[in-house]
């Protein structure tokens, strides 16, 4: 026993485990009586899936059957306490086991369970599944057993398991018939419980007690187990894959039989019984087509199969393709061929399963009334066939009420055939929802046509059910339901049609007919004319006379027509009396009324007598049965009294009780249509008050609105004030019922007219119908019967108003091209695309639903790579739901549901315009469609935490809102219990707060019963979530008349759903209030919604409302001490995340929520993080409230403040980001009055957000952002706001670079140099490098923003900027740009000191009187002149001027003041502003006109064409575009400059000055104009193009030849390399070049030929011969092969000599292809004659010391013109001249400008001077320092003064200069010619040159300035202006004794 006692002592589990059997048996002992003593099932003792896998390895391998009986019973106990589906899981798993014994008790176990427990608890699909595999087992005792599981299951699921069976082997198959066939009819029951059913248990028992017969009747109450359906056991199969590779080239091939090849492998594939889903679309429209348009009527038939097989196999999830194939099919019914007929009625057939009747109803109707009898007699065949398949709810009046109007025409078609298929349908529909319901449809028809149609009706079979289903009931369970509620209803069959959610608007609507909107005329009025109208034949007069005679006095009648008025009155008063007395069923109206109709009737001249005659009318229509005959008698009349101002109330009265007796629609149609027929206005006027009047008594029910809408359209453009008040005092109280949808009629109104409109309609918001007074007490005991009718009608309140709008039908707009544009490859072109729909659908405004092949385009573009196109795709669908309305339902699997996918878009907006996008289709939609069907819970399937949250968040705020909801809801269960443990926080939180809205439609128990499906953990874990949400669970909303109160002003907001407002308002407040002693976490979220849906039904939840005002008092910035500073350490520490993102993720979000909920009291943070943007508007405006008085709080939580806002900048709402702006420059104002600096944490975590917004495109918002980067710097250091502007102008966004550029100018030009960072080199080199940017705003900031660094700094720029690197600029953009930026800062420069120096500068001298005379400012100063008594000064100021003209006139034309007034002039041609530049223009044309003054321009041309052309891309970019400048302004603008042009294109002189550079830009632009198709729209628009074709011939002719030809092939070169440009650019640029190769003969003597060759070897370098001919157009590559060609022909093989210029010519591609040229021509002139070869010889060996010479001078030039070697250059040039003196250098000068030739020899001059030893001379006069950086020394620059003139003493001092080098004093020679702008290099100038240029420019005028301001105003200079005089008469003197 010793080793007893050892294992006594060991634990259960290791005794189970011994190896000593006792010490096992011991253990199982104990552990029975364990098992015993626990009674928590959670306990983690009782783990299944261990154990049954263990009873299944090792149980059901033993040799004794009590071992296996016994485990088989572990498995059936542990399915009883609620496992089922983890045994079953192990059973199956076991039937994979090798040993066959273990399978064949699985098997057997599988069975019994079945067999005691029933299907609903065994899952039988994976049982069946398996069951194939198991009949091909090797062992019989396998197949036996499995043969006794299929029986079994059999007997539960019946035929459904034929389908999972039918390929296996047919002995056996053959076996299993057999078998099934003995089986019992009876369905089998359940005979073993699990813990859960123990009332289902006792149940059964009693039954069992009872005895059998008793149970089978008696279970008729117990629901049903619905029939198993065979397709939800088939594994879906995946076809889409498997298609042929070449399907889709196949299907539109030629030949059929290649078409056939590809149908038959598609049908085969479709024969899959479940097919797997996937994007079907393509498949679907290929088939479509096949089937609309193709010949063979074979291939018809196979298409149509496949289209059959694929909504079989796929079933809800093809209802997405369905509108799209419906229409096809209907059309193609006009086959005859049975087969093709056939085939299509199956796919139709199969189609219409998948979807409902109400989203194909548009697309059968339309084809209803087609002209084929063929397809009017399917169409209804195919809805009579549909109609088998629908219930009364599913066919509801709404949908069948237009097939029944259709119906109807088809019963009198003059085709039989068409006839029969109508009775047909029309029976079907009785069948289906009950005679009752179908007979107002049928008013109209003879008894024979009724009594076939319910001879139709007797015969139908309806689908699903029992039986034949006899009696008019139709028999089967669901019509028994209604049948047994019959008593109380008064309609049975019509109480399914109308679900909760339909009746809840007609309950809303309170009393009958009181605040619903324009209540379906169709049903109710015609039912009420049906049920009360008086109906009445019309009587002749002879019989009316006898019948009035009969009932009125004789003296009466005689005197009604009496010539004497009083006799008549009498009369009347007898007749009153009569009629008073008359029983309303002896009083013969219609006799009545034509008595008083007798003459004189209605033109009754004493209104005594015609009031009565009036006052009579309302009588008989109030006592008597007055019919529509009767009334149309007096109508007319009544009408025409109504504006009487004696008779027209008794009018109005009448016409009400008439009102009352015929309905008020009918009165109100005739009475309107009668007045407007008249021309009296008053008439008119009034019958629109009556009217308006009679709305509101009468309420709006049954009125036609498109009945009198065009009269009310006549009114409101009556030229009578009166009739249009009266018209839009209608509107509005129509609006009280109609709300919104009434303005659609008139948004083509006149904007005065529609303000009118809008503003009767505010008076009217909020305000609620009055409840009717008239017409109710008769309709009361009429309409009782209608109360189900009414119920369904009312559904569409805003329906039926959007009904009445008219539609445009835009499916023929929606064009196959524009569809296959939105579907291209290019983002441009879908983008196009795209545009033109959103053009379609906003011309149509209102649109009919078929729009053709849309929905699939559209849908495409929901999944865009290009965000930009989904969100304007989403815009698009937005457009949509507006413009279709309602029947948008039948949209919404196909599209609707994709906007639901891009719901999991990363990008936030993308998201939010998404989810837009949806709240507008579910607001015409209602939310039933997206519930219905797998859609949405495949959706929820998606593990993507983006579209989980929105999906859910928008769910939580949707299901509250629904009285109902679809039981495909429960699909979403399982997804949204996965959701409560995703990975995601925020999916976690969205599925918590949305698990009581799906619980308050699927109860408690349904959703607890889900959860049996999760693992163990995740299930406790669930089911907690669950109480905790049940007890939150909101109410569902109140249907009826808690309502009522609160429906009307409901109807006065957007009325898509009528009763949505009342029955949101209710629920929430209950669960509001409810919920208190919940958490607060739980609490937070029913009180969103709660407060939002108070906000869309006009009516607060006032308990909430008044809770939430207790909570608002206090303060709301609540100082936390050193919250800030922890905050700061943790970041730094990473406890949390650091603030940085590009797009804010949820984890942000939540965190920053959490670090507020300390500072921010509760209902401010739920304000700040919910959902909707108006709670953020109202959050800002309370902080703005609050931040002055309590500022120390705002700075303690600053931090959290301005992170929050950096989250509003990702908002894409306006209002919220000017509330934002608002209050952060309030915040900063604040900040800096308290001298607060914000700390770094503060700062990087808001400004470069802020500087996200200051690229925004709206203005507003731009201004708004640089006034707060102002006020920022008052708060934090600039040098550190710097870094940030400099990170934004890095941003892809132009707007954003161009601002951040300009702010940074203004820092440099506020605080100076030192802002930069990090040092002011690396900061301006950056800047700089922007002067390239392709945008033109960008590049102007840039220089503007040097220009700044510039006048900081002064020269040090150039230091600091350094060579920007030419690549690293768009030469073309920077040479323009920085143009136009000197001009602009000139021309802003003169301004400025124009009006500052009046004041300061006495001119004391003055040199040019022109300017003197028309500069008022100088005129204003002569006063202060004649002060100084400097009188005797005026005189010698002119004489200088004279004799300085008589010795040079050149020296004046340059140097006088006339070159700064004509910079100054030539500035402002490049103004923004067209007066402006028209004007300068109109100087310049003055000057150009006159050939002695033209001669001024010269030195100024570049300048001036520089100008030009800006202000061509100006009015190109910015003009043009701009609706608001009238076009003619244009048109004018764009003659002056051409003009100009034409004037100085005609002096050669001037012509030849315009450098390559310019004239390359001057063609561009001109060739853009020319392309420019805008300006054919201009009127005159062709003449101009006439004009510029014009002037483009004359630059070509008169500019100087080497550069406009080397303009061209620069201009060719850079219009191949860009993609962008128009193919026509390059064609005209071509054109041009063809034009001077025609005329080289006659300019070839004037070429450079050296610069041409080098520009052609530059073009072939970017475009070799092969790259060429790859062009689309081989014209490029003949253009310069004919140039070449050209130029070889007339310079022979001296062209060879002008390859000077090319580096590495011998790699050059262009000296190859000349010495090909020049050989062949060689080859050919050599036939004609032998003797040149002497000469040859001679010229061979010439030509090689000339190219040896050329090469060595060009390499010398090459140095002189580079800028680091332009003196060794030019003391080699020196050494080469000294050794050949003979030397030509002619050549090489000749072809460069005249500034370059004098440059070189001032340099020879002075080298020679130095090494004669004649003294250095001091090199700046002649070499400024920073000549190597400038290609204008600035001695020879004009100094242009700040105000246009120049400036006393400096411009002297220039002069005298000039003086000196003349007379040889200093070393260079007088100039004799201005350069012109070209560089020293024969290439373009690049941009650094240029910039460089024009800022030592502007330097030099910035220093005459300063001078000239220190000569006013330095405190050293003499009191005594006298003195000052002296000294400059003196220096005049000395310049005349110069001069003489």
């Amino acid at each position: 026993m010793g080793d007893d006692s050892e294992w006594m002592k060991l634990p259960i589990d290791q005794k189970c485990e011994h190896k000593i059997w006792k010490a096992r048996l011991n253990g199982y002992e104990e552990a029975l009586k364990l098992f015993q003593k626990i009674e928590d099932e959670k306990s983690p003792e009782w783990v299944v899936p261990f154990l049954v896998s263990g009873v299944v390895s090792k149980v059901f391998n033993q040799p004794k059957a009590r071992a296996k009986e016994l485990g088989t019973d572990i498995c059936l106990t542990y399915i009883e306490i609620e496992k089922a589906e983890l045994v079953q899981d192990e059973l199956i798993k076991g039937l994979d086991n090798k040993n066959p014994k273990i399978v064949v008790a699985c098997v057997e176990t599988l069975r019994k369970a079945l067999c005691e427990f029933g299907s609903k608890i065994i899952t039988l699909k994976p049982v069946v599944k398996v069951l194939p595999k198991l009949f091909e087992s090797r062992e019989k005792a396998v197949r036996d057993e499995a043969k006794l599981l299929a029986v079994e299951i059999y007997r539960w699921i019946r035929d459904a398991l034929r389908t999972p069976l039918q390929n296996i082997n047919s002995v056996q198959l053959k076996e299993l018939e057999e078998e099934w066939v003995k089986l019992p009819p009876a369905a089998p029951k359940q005979t073993r419980f699990l813990r859960s059913q123990q009332d289902l248990k006792a149940k059964f028992e009693q039954q069992q007690a009872a005895g059998g017969d008793e149970a089978d009747g008696d279970d008729d109450d117990e629901v049903e187990a619905a029939p198993v359906d065979p397709y939800e056991l088939l594994e879906a199969v995946e076809i889409l894959s498997k298609l042929p590779k070449d399907f889709y080239e196949k299907i539109e091939a030629k030949k059929w039989q290649e078409r056939k090849e590809v149908l038959e492998a598609v049908e085969a594939l479709t024969k899959n019984p479940k097919l797997e889903s996937g994007d079907y679309g393509d498949l679907a429209r290929a088939l479509k087509k096949v089937i609309g348009k193709d010949a063979n009527v074979m291939l018809v038939a196979m298409a149509a199969k496949c289209l059959a097989g694929l909504a079989t196999g796929l079933r809800k999830k093809f209802g997405t393709y369905a509108g799209h194939v419906v229409p096809t099919i209907l059309e193609k019914f006009k086959e005859k061929k049975p087969q093709v007929v056939q085939a299509l009625q199956e796919a139709i057939d199969a189609v219409f399963l998948t979807t409902t009747l109400q989203n194909i109803s548009e697309d059968v109707l339309a084809v209803m009334d087609n002209k084929n009898p063929s397809i009017k007699q399917q169409a209804s065949l195919f809805l009579a066939r549909s109609f088998r398949h629908c219930t009364p709810s599913t066919l509801p009046k709404s949908v069948l009420k237009p097939f029944c109007a259709a119906f109807l025409k088809q019963v009198n078609d003059s085709a039989p055939e068409v006839r029969d298929a109508a009775f047909e349908a029309l029976g079907t529909a009785m069948k289906v929802v009950g005679e009752k319901a179908v007979n107002p449809f049928l008013a109209d028809v003879d008894k024979l046509k009724l009594d076939k149609i319910k001879e139709c009706a007797d015969k139908v079979e309806l689908v699903g059910k029992k039986g034949g289903g006899g009696g008019g009931g139709g028999g089967g369970e669901k019509k028994a339901k209604p049948a047994a509620k019959a008593p109380p209803a008064v309609e049975a069959p019509a109480k399914p049609s109308a679900p909760p959610k339909k009746a809840a608007p007609a309950k809303a609507a309170g009393p009958p007919k009181k605040g619903k909107p324009a209540s379906a005329p169709s049903a109710k009025s015609k039912k009420a004319s049906d049920t009360k109208e008086t109906v009445e034949t019309e009587l002749s007069p002879e019989v009316c006379e006898e019948k009035a005679a009969a009932v009125l006095p004789a003296s009466c009648m005689q005197l009604l027509d009496s010539g004497n008025w009083k006799e008549r009155l009498a009369s009347m008063e007898e007749f009153q009396r009569a009629v008073e007395q008359m029983d309303k069923s002896e009083m013969p109206c219609q006799a009545l009324v034509k008595m008083l109709a007798k003459k004189p009737g209605w033109k009754e001249t004493n209104f005594q007598v015609m009031q009565m005659k009036l006052h009579i009318v309302g009588l008989i229509a109030q006592k008597g049965s007055f019919s529509k005959t009767s009334a149309l008698v007096v109508l007319d009349g009544l009408v025409d009294k109504i504006g009487d101002v004696k008779c027209g109330s008794n009018a109005k009265e009448a016409l009400t009780a008439i009102g009352e007796a015929c309905s008020l629609p009918w009165t109100a149609e005739q009475v309107v249509s009668m007045a407007f027929t008249q021309k009296n206005p008053k008439n008119q006027a009034e019958t629109l008050n009556w009217l308006a009047n009679a709305m509101k008594e009468f309420g709006f029910a049954g009125i036609n609105v498109k009945a009198f809408i065009n009269n009310v359209k006549t009114a409101l453009g009556a030229t009578n004030p009166a009739v249009r008040t009266s018209a839009i005092t209608l509107l509005g109280v129509m609006y009280l019922y109609m709300g919104a949808p009434l303005r659609m009629f008139f948004e083509d109104e006149k904007p005065a007219l529609l303000s009118q409109i809008d503003a009767e309609f505010e008076k009217m918001q909020g305000q609620s119908p009055p409840a009717p007074i008239r017409g109710t007490k008769k309709a009361g005991a009429e309409e009782e019967g209608d109360a189900a009718a009414e119920e369904e009608e009312v559904d569409g309140g805003a329906g039926d108003i959007m009904d009445l709008l008219p539609r445009t039908d835009i499916s023929d707009k929606i064009t196959s091209d524009m569809v296959s544009k939105i579907s291209d490859k290019n983002w441009k072109i879908r983008k196009e695309g795209l545009d033109e729909v959103a053009a379609v659908i906003s011309e149509a405004k209102f649109i009919q639903a078929n729009i053709g092949e849309l929905p699939m385009a559209l849908k495409g573009r929901l999944n865009d790579s290009n965000k930009l196109l989904v969100q304007q795709a989403l815009n698009i669908l937005q457009q949509i739901a507006t413009a279709m309305g309602p029947s948008l339902k039948q949209h919404v699997k196909n599209l609707g549901i994709p906007v639901i996918t891009v719901l999991g878009d990363s990008k936030s907006n993308v998201r939010a315009a998404a989810l837009s996008t949806l709240n507008a289709w579910v607001e015409q939609t209602g939310m039933k469609e997206w519930l219905e069907g797998e859609d949405l819970s495949e959706e929820l399937k998606k593990e993507n935490p983006f579209l989980r949250q929105e999906i859910l968040g928008w769910l939580a705020e949707k299901l509250p809102t629904l009285r109902t909801v679809p039981a495909d809801l429960m699909l979403c269960v399982p997804h949204l219990y996965g959701c409560l443990e995703d990975r995601s926080g925020d999916v976690r939180k969205k599925a918590q707060d949305a698990l009581p809205t799906f619980m308050m439609h699927l109860g408690y128990e349904k959703m607890s019963k889900a959860t049996s499906k999760l693992k163990p953990a995740s299930k406790d874990q669930v089911v907690g979530m669950l109480e905790k949400a049940r007890a939150v669970m909101p109410a569902k909303p109140e249907a009826p008349a808690k309502a009522a109160a609160s429906k009307p002003p409901a109807s006065s907001t957007p009325a898509a759903k009528p009763a949505s407002a009342p029955a949101r308002n209710q629920s929430p407040i209950e669960d509001f209030s409810e919920p208190e002693p919940k958490p607060d976490t739980k609490k937070a979220k029913p009180a969103g919604p709660a407060a939002k849906k108070g906000v869309v039904g006009k009516k607060p939840p006032v308990k909430a409302g008044a809770k939430d005002e207790e909570d608002k008092s206090g303060p709301i910035f609540i100082l936390v001490p050193n919250g800030k500073e922890q905050r700061i350490k943790e970041e730094k520490a990473l406890k949390i995340l650091k603030w940085n993102f590009i797009t804010p993720r949820d984890e942000y979000v939540e965190q920053l929520k959490t670090q507020m909920s300390t500072c921010l009291p509760k209902w401010l943070q739920d304000e700040l993080f919910h959902f909707d943007f108006q709670r953020h508007v109202k959050a800002i405006g309370a902080m703005i409230e609050h931040m002055e008085a309590e500022c120390e709080a705002v700075i303690g939580c600053l931090d959290l403040i301005l992170k929050w806002f950096t989250l509003r900048f990702f908002d894409t709402n306006t209002s919220v980001l000017m509330k934002a702006l608002e209050f952060l420059k309030l915040l900063f104002t604040m900040l800096s009055r308290k001298n607060y600096q914000l700390n770094d944490y503060e700062a990087s975590s808001f400004i470069p957000y802020l500087i996200l917004k200051v690229g925004e495109s709206k203005d507003v918002v731009r201004k708004d952002v640089r006034a707060i980067l102002t006020m920022l710097c008052k708060v934090y250091a600039a040098s550190k706001v710097f870094p940030f502007l400099m990170e934004g102008t890095k941003s892809k966004n132009s707007k954003q670079r161009c601002e951040c550029l300009e702010e940074l100018g203004c820092l440099i030009e506020n605080f100076g140099m030192n802002v930069c960072q990090p040092t002011p080199a690396k900061a301006l080199k950056e800047i700089a490098l922007h002067i390239g940017d392709r945008d033109t705003t960008v590049r102007n900031a840039a220089l503007n923003t040097v220009v700044a660094a510039y006048n900081a700094c002064g020269d040090q720029v150039f230091k600091l900027i350094g060579n920007v690197r030419p690549s690293n600029l768009n030469h073309k953009n920077a040479a323009e740009v920085t143009s136009s930026s000197i001009f602009n800062s000139q021309a802003r420069a003169q301004n400025a000191h124009l009006e500052q120096s009046a004041p300061s500068i006495p001119k004391e001298f003055q040199l040019d009187l022109e300017v003197f005379e028309n500069n008022h400012t100088c005129a204003s100063d002569i006063p202060d002149l004649v002060q100084h008594k400097l009188d005797e000064v005026l005189e010698p100021v002119m004489i200088p001027e004279r004799k300085m003209r008589s010795v040079s006139p050149h020296f004046d034309d340059i140097h006088n003041s006339s070159a700064s007034t004509i910079n100054f002039v030539i500035s402002q041609v490049a103004s923004g502003d067209i007066n402006t530049s028209i004007q300068a223009l109109a100087q310049i044309d003055e000057v150009l006109r006159q050939a002695d003054k033209a001669e001024a321009m010269s030195g100024h041309i570049d300048q001036f064409l520089i100008a030009t052309f800006m202000q061509l891309r100006l009015i190109y970019n910015t003009h043009m575009a701009d609706d608001r400048l009238d076009k003619k302004d244009i048109f004018k603008l764009y003659s002056c400059i051409i003009g100009n042009m034409l004037s100085l294109f005609s002096m050669e002189s001037l012509a030849r000055e315009a450098s390559m550079g310019v004239l390359k830009d001057l063609m561009h632009g001109l060739i853009t104009l020319m392309l420019d198709t805008r300006v054919e729209d201009i009127e005159d628009g062709q003449q101009l193009i006439r004009s510029v074709n014009l002037l483009v011939v004359r630059v070509l002719e008169k500019s100087d030849q080497t550069n406009i030809l080397s303009a061209l092939l620069v201009l060719l070169q850079d219009s191949l390399i860009s993609t962008a440009g128009s193919p026509m650019f390059s064609e005209l640029v071509m054109k041009c070049l063809w034009r001077m190769i025609r005329f080289l003969p006659q300019t070839i003597n004037s070429i450079n030929l050296d610069r041409i060759l080098l520009d052609v070897h530059n073009f072939m370098k970017v475009f070799p011969k092969e790259k060429l001919k790859q062009l689309k157009s081989d014209v490029p590559h003949r253009t310069l092969k004919t140039l070449l060609h050209t130029l070889c022909r007339l310079t022979g093989a001296k062209i060879l000599d002008h390859m000077s210029m090319i580096e590495n010519r011998n790699e050059s591609e262009l000296e190859a292809h000349l010495r090909r040229v020049v050989k062949h021509s060689a080859n050919l002139s050599g036939l004609k004659s032998d003797k040149s070869t002497e000469k040859g010889a001679l010229r061979s060996d010439d030509k090689v010391i000339k190219a040896k010479v050329s090469d060595i001078l060009s390499e010398i030039f090459k140095k002189i013109g580079s800028k680091e070697n332009t003196k060794e250059g030019l003391t080699e040039l020196y050494e080469y001249k000294q050794k050949y003196s003979d030397a030509d250098l002619e050549p090489f000068l000749r072809n460069n400008s005249q500034f370059f030739q004098s440059y070189v020899d001032r340099g020879l001059r002075m080298i020679e001077s130095e090494r004669e030893g004649k003294g250095r001379i001091q090199t700046s006069t002649v070499i400024p320092q920073h000549s190597t950086d400038s290609y204008l020394p600035s001695s020879s620059t004009v100094p242009i003064s700040s105000n246009g003139e120049d400036l006393n003493a400096a411009a002297y001092y220039e002069r005298l200069k000039i003086l000196r080098q003349r007379r040889g004093l200093e070393n260079s020679t007088p100039e004799e010619d201005r350069p012109p702008l070209s560089s020293l290099r024969p290439s373009v100038a690049s941009s650094t040159d240029m910039l460089h240029s024009k800022l030592s420019q502007l330097k030099e005028s910035r220093e005459h300035f300063q001078q000239e301001q220190s000569h006013s105003h330095s405190p050293t200079r003499s009191s005594s202006p006298a003195s000052n005089l002296d000294d400059l008469k003196k220096r005049l003197e000395r310049i005349k004794s110069n001069r003489q």
